[in-house]
Protein backbone atom coordinates (compact mmCIF):
# COMPACT_ATOMS: atom_id res chain seq x y z
CA UNK A 1 0.00 0.00 0.00
CA UNK A 2 0.88 3.49 -0.47
CA UNK A 3 3.04 5.56 2.00
CA UNK A 4 3.06 9.38 2.59
CA UNK A 5 4.10 11.60 4.80
CA UNK A 6 1.70 14.41 4.92
CA UNK A 7 0.27 17.20 6.76
CA UNK A 8 -3.39 15.55 6.38
CA UNK A 9 -5.15 13.60 4.34
CA UNK A 10 -8.82 13.92 3.05
CA UNK A 11 -10.69 11.39 3.01
CA UNK A 12 -14.15 11.34 0.76
CA UNK A 13 -16.54 9.28 -1.00
CA UNK A 14 -17.39 12.45 -2.73
CA UNK A 15 -14.50 14.45 -3.96
CA UNK A 16 -14.90 16.81 -7.13
CA UNK A 17 -12.62 15.75 -9.57
CA UNK A 18 -12.18 16.27 -12.94
CA UNK A 19 -15.96 16.76 -13.45
CA UNK A 20 -17.30 14.21 -11.89
CA UNK A 21 -17.82 12.77 -8.00
CA UNK A 22 -15.73 10.16 -6.94
CA UNK A 23 -14.12 8.25 -4.20
CA UNK A 24 -10.80 10.02 -3.32
CA UNK A 25 -8.27 10.56 -0.37
CA UNK A 26 -6.54 13.75 -1.01
CA UNK A 27 -3.30 14.39 0.76
CA UNK A 28 -1.89 17.49 1.62
CA UNK A 29 1.65 18.81 2.64
CA UNK A 30 3.03 22.54 2.51
CA UNK A 31 -0.64 23.90 1.82
CA UNK A 32 -0.83 21.66 -1.48
CA UNK A 33 -2.20 18.97 -2.61
CA UNK A 34 0.44 16.42 -3.29
CA UNK A 35 -1.49 13.54 -4.53
CA UNK A 36 -4.98 12.60 -4.77
CA UNK A 37 -5.51 8.51 -4.03
CA UNK A 38 -8.19 6.00 -3.93
CA UNK A 39 -10.15 6.28 -0.81
CA UNK A 40 -8.84 3.99 1.42
CA UNK A 41 -5.07 4.08 0.79
CA UNK A 42 -2.62 3.98 3.68
CA UNK A 43 -1.36 7.29 4.49
CA UNK A 44 0.50 8.81 6.99
CA UNK A 45 -0.47 12.01 8.42
CA UNK A 46 -0.66 14.30 10.84
CA UNK A 47 -4.35 14.96 10.51
CA UNK A 48 -6.43 12.24 9.01
CA UNK A 49 -9.98 13.74 8.01
CA UNK A 50 -13.09 11.75 6.65
CA UNK A 51 -15.86 13.76 5.20
CA UNK A 52 -19.48 12.41 6.29
CA UNK A 53 -21.26 10.41 3.73
CA UNK A 54 -23.87 12.69 2.71
CA UNK A 55 -21.15 15.61 2.58
CA UNK A 56 -19.13 16.37 -0.89
CA UNK A 57 -15.45 17.51 -1.07
CA UNK A 58 -15.28 20.36 -3.54
CA UNK A 59 -12.46 22.96 -4.26
CA UNK A 60 -12.86 26.00 -2.76
CA UNK A 61 -14.74 28.60 -4.61
CA UNK A 62 -13.52 31.77 -6.63
CA UNK A 63 -15.30 34.97 -6.33
CA UNK A 64 -14.00 37.30 -8.94
CA UNK A 65 -16.46 40.08 -7.99
CA UNK A 66 -16.97 41.26 -4.37
CA UNK A 67 -17.36 44.65 -3.24
CA UNK A 68 -15.65 45.24 0.04
CA UNK A 69 -15.92 48.91 0.30
CA UNK A 70 -12.69 49.08 2.39
CA UNK A 71 -11.43 51.92 3.06
CA UNK A 72 -13.72 55.02 3.02
CA UNK A 73 -17.48 52.98 3.01
CA UNK A 74 -16.22 50.23 5.92
CA UNK A 75 -19.51 50.76 7.47
CA UNK A 76 -20.95 49.26 3.89
CA UNK A 77 -18.20 45.89 4.01
CA UNK A 78 -14.97 45.55 5.02
CA UNK A 79 -11.86 43.24 4.85
CA UNK A 80 -12.93 41.24 7.92
CA UNK A 81 -16.26 40.94 7.69
CA UNK A 82 -16.82 40.73 3.84
CA UNK A 83 -13.32 37.57 3.93
CA UNK A 84 -15.55 35.77 6.80
CA UNK A 85 -18.40 35.60 4.63
CA UNK A 86 -16.69 34.37 1.73
CA UNK A 87 -15.40 31.60 4.23
CA UNK A 88 -18.60 30.57 5.71
CA UNK A 89 -19.83 30.44 2.13
CA UNK A 90 -17.18 28.08 0.84
CA UNK A 91 -15.49 30.97 -1.39
CA UNK A 92 -11.57 30.57 -0.81
CA UNK A 93 -10.58 33.29 -2.77
CA UNK A 94 -12.19 36.74 -3.78
CA UNK A 95 -11.09 39.42 -6.18
CA UNK A 96 -11.55 43.00 -4.89
CA UNK A 97 -13.62 45.45 -7.10
CA UNK A 98 -12.04 48.77 -7.44
CA UNK A 99 -14.73 50.71 -6.62
CA UNK A 100 -16.72 51.67 -3.86
CA UNK A 101 -13.73 52.24 -1.44
CA UNK A 102 -12.28 55.76 -1.03
CA UNK A 103 -9.69 55.98 -2.41
CA UNK A 104 -11.09 54.10 -5.76
CA UNK A 105 -8.07 51.71 -7.08
CA UNK A 106 -7.28 53.49 -9.82
CA UNK A 107 -3.25 54.39 -9.14
CA UNK A 108 -0.50 52.34 -7.24
CA UNK A 109 -0.70 54.77 -4.52
CA UNK A 110 -4.73 53.53 -3.99
CA UNK A 111 -3.72 50.14 -4.04
CA UNK A 112 -1.08 50.65 -1.26
CA UNK A 113 -3.85 51.99 0.90
CA UNK A 114 -6.10 49.30 0.03
CA UNK A 115 -3.89 46.43 0.59
CA UNK A 116 -2.67 48.05 3.87
CA UNK A 117 -5.82 48.29 5.28
CA UNK A 118 -6.41 44.65 4.26
CA UNK A 119 -3.03 42.60 5.63
CA UNK A 120 -3.54 40.74 8.48
CA UNK A 121 -7.42 40.86 8.37
CA UNK A 122 -8.49 38.72 5.59
CA UNK A 123 -9.82 35.04 6.34
CA UNK A 124 -9.48 33.99 2.65
CA UNK A 125 -7.33 35.10 0.26
CA UNK A 126 -7.65 38.47 -1.39
CA UNK A 127 -6.74 40.00 -4.90
CA UNK A 128 -7.58 43.34 -6.41
CA UNK A 129 -8.76 44.81 -9.71
CA UNK A 130 -7.55 48.11 -10.87
CA UNK A 131 -9.86 50.90 -12.58
CA UNK A 132 -9.67 52.48 -15.56
CA UNK A 133 -11.20 56.12 -14.82
CA UNK A 134 -10.75 58.71 -17.45
CA UNK A 135 -7.88 60.15 -15.82
CA UNK A 136 -5.83 57.04 -15.42
CA UNK A 137 -5.88 55.60 -19.13
CA UNK A 138 -2.87 55.83 -20.64
CA UNK A 139 -1.08 54.75 -17.76
CA UNK A 140 -2.74 51.47 -16.69
CA UNK A 141 0.24 49.90 -17.12
CA UNK A 142 2.11 51.12 -13.41
CA UNK A 143 -0.94 49.47 -11.61
CA UNK A 144 -0.82 46.31 -13.83
CA UNK A 145 2.87 45.64 -13.36
CA UNK A 146 2.12 46.36 -9.55
CA UNK A 147 -0.04 43.24 -9.49
CA UNK A 148 -4.12 44.09 -9.53
CA UNK A 149 -5.64 41.01 -12.27
CA UNK A 150 -7.01 43.35 -14.45
CA UNK A 151 -9.13 46.75 -14.92
CA UNK A 152 -12.85 47.64 -14.40
CA UNK A 153 -14.48 50.37 -16.05
CA UNK A 154 -18.00 52.08 -16.33
CA UNK A 155 -19.52 52.63 -19.71
CA UNK A 156 -22.41 54.72 -17.93
CA UNK A 157 -22.57 56.28 -14.08
CA UNK A 158 -21.06 54.27 -11.79
CA UNK A 159 -23.33 55.84 -8.64
CA UNK A 160 -19.69 57.15 -6.81
CA UNK A 161 -18.61 60.51 -7.98
CA UNK A 162 -14.70 59.23 -7.25
CA UNK A 163 -15.30 56.46 -10.03
CA UNK A 164 -16.26 58.00 -13.18
CA UNK A 165 -17.43 56.05 -16.59
CA UNK A 166 -15.83 56.40 -19.69
CA UNK A 167 -17.68 57.78 -23.03
CA UNK A 168 -17.28 55.45 -26.16
CA UNK A 169 -14.18 56.71 -27.11
CA UNK A 170 -12.57 56.57 -23.78
CA UNK A 171 -14.10 53.23 -23.87
CA UNK A 172 -11.70 52.20 -27.07
CA UNK A 173 -8.64 54.36 -26.14
CA UNK A 174 -8.93 51.95 -22.67
CA UNK A 175 -9.33 48.42 -24.84
CA UNK A 176 -6.18 49.76 -26.63
CA UNK A 177 -4.58 50.09 -24.15
CA UNK A 178 -5.01 46.66 -22.43
CA UNK A 179 -4.76 45.08 -25.75
CA UNK A 180 -0.85 46.84 -25.94
CA UNK A 181 -0.46 45.72 -22.00
CA UNK A 182 -1.98 42.46 -22.39
CA UNK A 183 -4.03 43.04 -19.63
CA UNK A 184 -7.75 42.34 -19.06
CA UNK A 185 -10.82 44.44 -19.03
CA UNK A 186 -13.55 44.38 -17.19
CA UNK A 187 -16.73 45.92 -18.28
CA UNK A 188 -19.82 47.54 -16.64
CA UNK A 189 -21.92 47.58 -19.95
CA UNK A 190 -24.93 49.63 -19.93
CA UNK A 191 -25.01 52.63 -22.51
CA UNK A 192 -26.39 55.66 -20.91
CA UNK A 193 -28.22 56.70 -24.28
CA UNK A 194 -30.78 54.29 -23.51
CA UNK A 195 -31.19 54.90 -19.77
CA UNK A 196 -34.13 57.12 -18.41
CA UNK A 197 -32.95 59.60 -16.36
CA UNK A 198 -35.12 59.70 -12.66
CA UNK A 199 -35.49 60.39 -9.14
CA UNK A 200 -38.24 59.52 -7.01
CA UNK A 201 -40.15 55.98 -8.45
CA UNK A 202 -42.40 55.31 -5.66
CA UNK A 203 -42.43 51.71 -4.58
CA UNK A 204 -43.06 49.44 -7.79
CA UNK A 205 -40.27 47.62 -9.16
CA UNK A 206 -41.59 47.58 -12.62
CA UNK A 207 -41.23 51.53 -12.82
CA UNK A 208 -37.64 50.83 -12.11
CA UNK A 209 -36.69 48.28 -14.52
CA UNK A 210 -38.62 50.09 -17.41
CA UNK A 211 -35.43 52.72 -16.47
CA UNK A 212 -32.84 49.87 -17.79
CA UNK A 213 -33.95 48.29 -20.56
CA UNK A 214 -32.23 45.31 -22.13
CA UNK A 215 -31.36 48.13 -25.08
CA UNK A 216 -28.55 49.66 -22.69
CA UNK A 217 -26.70 46.23 -22.19
CA UNK A 218 -26.86 44.95 -25.65
CA UNK A 219 -25.99 48.70 -27.05
CA UNK A 220 -22.94 48.21 -24.68
CA UNK A 221 -21.75 44.97 -24.81
CA UNK A 222 -21.37 45.64 -28.52
CA UNK A 223 -19.40 48.29 -28.75
CA UNK A 224 -16.83 46.27 -26.19
CA UNK A 225 -17.28 43.49 -28.68
CA UNK A 226 -16.37 46.18 -31.86
CA UNK A 227 -13.22 47.51 -29.88
CA UNK A 228 -12.06 43.64 -28.56
CA UNK A 229 -12.70 42.40 -32.07
CA UNK A 230 -10.43 45.45 -33.60
CA UNK A 231 -7.54 44.95 -31.43
CA UNK A 232 -7.45 41.52 -30.15
CA UNK A 233 -7.75 42.69 -26.04
CA UNK A 234 -8.95 40.88 -24.00
CA UNK A 235 -12.19 41.68 -22.07
CA UNK A 236 -15.40 40.48 -19.64
CA UNK A 237 -18.63 41.45 -19.53
CA UNK A 238 -19.89 41.99 -16.15
CA UNK A 239 -23.21 41.14 -14.36
CA UNK A 240 -24.68 39.91 -17.32
CA UNK A 241 -28.58 40.33 -16.65
CA UNK A 242 -29.75 40.67 -20.20
CA UNK A 243 -30.13 36.84 -22.02
CA UNK A 244 -30.50 38.69 -25.15
CA UNK A 245 -27.46 39.90 -25.54
CA UNK A 246 -25.93 35.95 -25.43
CA UNK A 247 -26.57 35.60 -29.45
CA UNK A 248 -23.71 38.15 -29.85
CA UNK A 249 -21.07 37.07 -27.77
CA UNK A 250 -21.45 33.56 -28.56
CA UNK A 251 -20.99 34.70 -32.11
CA UNK A 252 -18.15 36.88 -30.87
CA UNK A 253 -16.56 33.68 -29.48
CA UNK A 254 -17.14 31.82 -32.22
CA UNK A 255 -14.82 33.80 -34.33
CA UNK A 256 -12.37 34.29 -31.66
CA UNK A 257 -12.73 37.51 -29.85
CA UNK A 258 -11.15 36.94 -26.92
CA UNK A 259 -14.56 37.87 -24.43
CA UNK A 260 -15.80 36.06 -21.49
CA UNK A 261 -18.76 36.90 -19.48
CA UNK A 262 -20.34 36.29 -16.17
CA UNK A 263 -23.96 36.27 -14.23
CA UNK A 264 -24.78 36.14 -10.37
CA UNK A 265 -26.99 33.96 -8.31
CA UNK A 266 -29.81 37.08 -8.37
CA UNK A 267 -30.29 36.69 -12.11
CA UNK A 268 -30.16 33.58 -11.75
CA UNK A 269 -32.52 32.73 -8.83
CA UNK A 270 -35.00 35.80 -8.90
CA UNK A 271 -37.38 37.12 -11.24
CA UNK A 272 -39.18 40.48 -11.62
CA UNK A 273 -42.64 39.33 -11.07
CA UNK A 274 -42.01 38.29 -7.58
CA UNK A 275 -40.43 41.05 -6.20
CA UNK A 276 -42.61 42.69 -3.80
CA UNK A 277 -43.12 46.39 -3.67
CA UNK A 278 -40.78 48.48 -1.68
CA UNK A 279 -38.66 45.65 -1.45
CA UNK A 280 -35.33 47.56 -2.74
CA UNK A 281 -32.81 44.77 -1.07
CA UNK A 282 -33.48 43.57 -4.86
CA UNK A 283 -32.09 46.67 -6.58
CA UNK A 284 -29.27 46.38 -8.37
CA UNK A 285 -28.04 47.39 -11.93
CA UNK A 286 -28.52 45.98 -14.70
CA UNK A 287 -31.51 45.21 -12.95
CA UNK A 288 -33.33 41.83 -12.52
CA UNK A 289 -35.21 40.94 -15.30
CA UNK A 290 -38.44 38.62 -15.88
CA UNK A 291 -38.89 35.11 -15.54
CA UNK A 292 -38.45 34.23 -19.74
CA UNK A 293 -35.25 36.15 -19.62
CA UNK A 294 -33.91 34.04 -16.04
CA UNK A 295 -34.81 31.04 -18.24
CA UNK A 296 -32.55 32.16 -21.19
CA UNK A 297 -29.87 32.75 -18.59
CA UNK A 298 -29.93 29.24 -17.40
CA UNK A 299 -29.53 28.28 -20.65
CA UNK A 300 -26.71 30.33 -21.66
CA UNK A 301 -24.99 28.76 -18.38
CA UNK A 302 -26.41 25.02 -19.39
CA UNK A 303 -24.23 25.64 -22.90
CA UNK A 304 -21.65 27.36 -21.93
CA UNK A 305 -21.93 30.94 -23.87
CA UNK A 306 -22.20 32.10 -20.36
CA UNK A 307 -18.39 31.14 -18.32
CA UNK A 308 -19.14 31.71 -14.98
CA UNK A 309 -21.05 32.98 -11.88
CA UNK A 310 -19.62 35.06 -9.15
CA UNK A 311 -21.53 37.10 -6.70
CA UNK A 312 -21.28 40.89 -7.62
CA UNK A 313 -21.20 41.54 -3.56
CA UNK A 314 -22.36 45.26 -3.41
CA UNK A 315 -23.84 45.67 0.28
CA UNK A 316 -24.87 49.26 1.75
CA UNK A 317 -26.06 50.26 5.04
CA UNK A 318 -29.66 49.62 5.59
CA UNK A 319 -30.54 53.19 6.02
CA UNK A 320 -29.59 53.84 2.12
CA UNK A 321 -32.20 51.09 1.06
CA UNK A 322 -34.94 53.27 1.16
CA UNK A 323 -38.27 52.19 -0.28
CA UNK A 324 -38.51 54.57 -3.19
CA UNK A 325 -36.92 52.69 -6.41
CA UNK A 326 -35.38 55.44 -7.24
CA UNK A 327 -33.77 56.37 -4.40
CA UNK A 328 -32.45 53.48 -2.95
CA UNK A 329 -28.69 52.42 -3.60
CA UNK A 330 -28.43 49.87 -6.19
CA UNK A 331 -26.71 46.67 -4.85
CA UNK A 332 -27.50 43.37 -3.55
CA UNK A 333 -25.49 41.60 -0.72
CA UNK A 334 -24.75 37.79 -1.35
CA UNK A 335 -21.25 36.62 -0.90
CA UNK A 336 -21.79 34.23 1.61
CA UNK A 337 -25.26 32.51 0.31
CA UNK A 338 -24.97 33.10 -3.67
CA UNK A 339 -23.46 29.40 -4.37
CA UNK A 340 -26.62 27.61 -2.63
CA UNK A 341 -29.24 30.21 -3.89
CA UNK A 342 -28.09 29.35 -7.42
CA UNK A 343 -28.01 25.42 -6.30
CA UNK A 344 -31.19 25.82 -5.07
CA UNK A 345 -32.65 26.94 -8.09
CA UNK A 346 -30.64 24.15 -9.82
CA UNK A 347 -32.06 21.37 -8.24
CA UNK A 348 -35.83 22.96 -8.83
CA UNK A 349 -34.63 22.78 -12.53
CA UNK A 350 -32.91 19.21 -12.98
CA UNK A 351 -29.62 20.77 -13.05
CA UNK A 352 -26.97 18.38 -11.68
CA UNK A 353 -24.17 19.92 -9.11
CA UNK A 354 -21.40 18.09 -11.47
CA UNK A 355 -22.95 20.62 -13.91
CA UNK A 356 -22.52 23.37 -11.93
CA UNK A 357 -19.35 23.46 -9.84
CA UNK A 358 -17.63 24.99 -13.08
CA UNK A 359 -18.94 28.18 -12.79
CA UNK A 360 -17.92 28.68 -9.22
CA UNK A 361 -14.40 27.15 -9.29
CA UNK A 362 -12.79 26.72 -13.02
CA UNK A 363 -14.44 29.47 -14.74
CA UNK A 364 -13.89 32.55 -12.67
CA UNK A 365 -10.30 31.14 -11.28
CA UNK A 366 -9.34 30.97 -15.54
CA UNK A 367 -10.84 34.90 -15.55
CA UNK A 368 -8.19 35.77 -12.96
CA UNK A 369 -5.60 33.44 -14.29
CA UNK A 370 -5.38 30.70 -11.64
CA UNK A 371 -4.56 27.09 -12.71
CA UNK A 372 -3.77 26.19 -9.09
CA UNK A 373 -7.17 27.08 -7.58
CA UNK A 374 -10.73 25.97 -7.71
CA UNK A 375 -9.72 22.27 -8.87
CA UNK A 376 -8.79 19.22 -6.75
CA UNK A 377 -5.57 18.00 -8.42
CA UNK A 378 -1.97 17.55 -7.30
CA UNK A 379 0.21 20.45 -7.70
CA UNK A 380 -3.23 22.71 -6.47
CA UNK A 381 -3.68 24.98 -3.24
CA UNK A 382 -4.97 23.20 -0.75
CA UNK A 383 -8.45 25.05 -0.32
CA UNK A 384 -11.47 22.68 -0.15
CA UNK A 385 -15.04 23.30 0.58
CA UNK A 386 -16.91 20.41 2.22
CA UNK A 387 -21.14 20.68 1.25
CA UNK A 388 -23.98 19.28 2.17
CA UNK A 389 -26.48 18.87 -0.50
CA UNK A 390 -29.34 18.08 0.79
CA UNK A 391 -29.44 20.14 3.65
CA UNK A 392 -32.15 22.62 3.89
CA UNK A 393 -32.61 25.88 5.67
CA UNK A 394 -34.57 29.39 5.75
CA UNK A 395 -31.68 32.40 4.95
CA UNK A 396 -31.60 34.83 7.53
CA UNK A 397 -29.17 37.36 7.31
CA UNK A 398 -28.85 38.53 10.87
CA UNK A 399 -26.87 35.29 11.31
CA UNK A 400 -24.47 36.04 8.26
CA UNK A 401 -21.16 37.64 8.68
CA UNK A 402 -21.71 40.42 5.84
CA UNK A 403 -21.47 43.64 8.33
CA UNK A 404 -24.86 44.72 7.44
CA UNK A 405 -28.10 42.49 7.59
CA UNK A 406 -29.16 43.51 4.36
CA UNK A 407 -30.18 41.50 1.41
CA UNK A 408 -32.29 40.09 -1.28
CA UNK A 409 -31.59 36.48 0.04
CA UNK A 410 -33.26 37.09 3.16
CA UNK A 411 -35.80 34.36 3.80
CA UNK A 412 -35.07 32.21 0.71
CA UNK A 413 -35.68 28.75 1.56
CA UNK A 414 -32.39 27.47 0.26
CA UNK A 415 -31.25 24.15 0.08
CA UNK A 416 -26.77 22.84 0.47
CA UNK A 417 -25.07 24.32 3.30
CA UNK A 418 -21.08 24.84 3.24
CA UNK A 419 -19.93 22.91 6.96
CA UNK A 420 -16.49 23.14 6.57
CA UNK A 421 -13.85 25.68 4.67
CA UNK A 422 -10.25 24.54 4.70
CA UNK A 423 -7.03 27.23 3.48
CA UNK A 424 -3.69 25.52 2.46
CA UNK A 425 -4.69 22.30 4.35
CA UNK A 426 -5.94 24.35 8.03
CA UNK A 427 -9.95 23.94 8.71
CA UNK A 428 -10.41 27.66 9.17
CA UNK A 429 -14.53 27.83 8.96
CA UNK A 430 -17.24 25.45 9.93
CA UNK A 431 -20.89 25.41 9.61
CA UNK A 432 -21.15 24.71 13.39
CA UNK A 433 -18.20 27.48 15.27
CA UNK A 434 -18.10 29.92 12.49
CA UNK A 435 -14.53 30.87 11.55
CA UNK A 436 -12.24 29.50 13.66
CA UNK A 437 -8.75 31.03 12.30
CA UNK A 438 -7.83 34.02 9.97
CA UNK A 439 -5.32 33.12 7.84
CA UNK A 440 -6.22 34.33 4.31
CA UNK A 441 -2.91 36.31 2.10
CA UNK A 442 -3.01 38.74 -0.26
CA UNK A 443 -2.37 37.44 -3.53
CA UNK A 444 -1.15 39.18 -6.89
CA UNK A 445 -1.77 38.56 -10.52
CA UNK A 446 -0.13 34.96 -11.16
CA UNK A 447 2.53 35.96 -13.39
CA UNK A 448 2.19 34.10 -16.61
CA UNK A 449 -1.52 34.43 -16.20
CA UNK A 450 -1.51 31.24 -18.02
CA UNK A 451 1.19 29.90 -15.29
CA UNK A 452 0.40 25.74 -15.18
CA UNK A 453 -0.09 23.68 -11.85
CA UNK A 454 3.31 22.80 -10.46
CA UNK A 455 3.97 19.14 -10.89
CA UNK A 456 3.50 17.24 -7.53
CA UNK A 457 6.44 16.34 -5.15
CA UNK A 458 5.66 12.90 -5.64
Amino acid sequence: MTRLQADLVLRAGRAWIDGAFRPAAVVVRDGRIDAVLPVDATVAATVDWTVPDDQVLLPGLVDTHVHVNEPGRTEWEGFASASRAAALGGVTTVIDMPLNSIPATTTVDALAVKQASAEGRVAVDVGFWGGAVPASLGSLDALHDAGVFGFKCFTAPSGVDEFPHLEPAQLRAAIEEVARIDALLIVHAEDPAFLVDHDALGDHYDDFLVTRPVDAERSAIARVIDGARATGARVHVLHLSDAGALPMIRAAKDDGVRITVETCPHYLAFEAGSIPDGATEYKCCPPIRDDANRDALWAGLLDGTIDMVVSDHSPSTADLKVDDWGLAWGGIAGLQVGFRAVWTEASRRGVPLEDLLPFFTTGPAALAGFADRGVVAPGALAHFAVFDPSATAVIDVAGLAHRNPVSAFAGLEARGLVTETWLRGQLVATAADGVTAVTGRLVPRPVPATATIPATRL
